[in-house]
């Protein structure tokens, strides 16, 4: 075995590849550093992360997050309106599953 066959046992191979990070993990990170107690649907859709911008993305991630306790939400003047409030945690690198 040469040295090129020893470096490329260790070295992962090019057909793996990084897996996408979920979109509620996505989100639940753009929320850490959004200035504001809340956050609407639309906030979502117009500041967040690019692969979350449609309306429907938006609110599953969102649901996902009130599921695992980092969002509560609030009622709203409009029936078609979706607002939550952030939970801010003491946490350094926050994850859906922490709780």
């Amino acid at each position: 075995m040469n040295l090129f066959d020893r470096l490329a046992h260790s070295r992962p191979s090019q057909t793996q590849k990084a897996q996408k990070p979920e979109p509620a993990q996505l989100l639940l990170t753009f929320l850490q550093r959004w200035p504001k107690p809340t956050v609407s649907a639309r906030d979502i859709c117009i500041y967040g992360p690019n692969f979350i911008r449609d309306r429907e993305s938006a609110i599953n991630s969102a649901e996902t997050l009130v599921k695992h306790g980092w969002l509560i939400p609030n009622k709203t003047r409009r029936h078609d309106m979706r607002e939550w409030q952030i939970v801010r945690r003491p946490i350094i690198h926050p994850t859906v599953a922490a709780e």
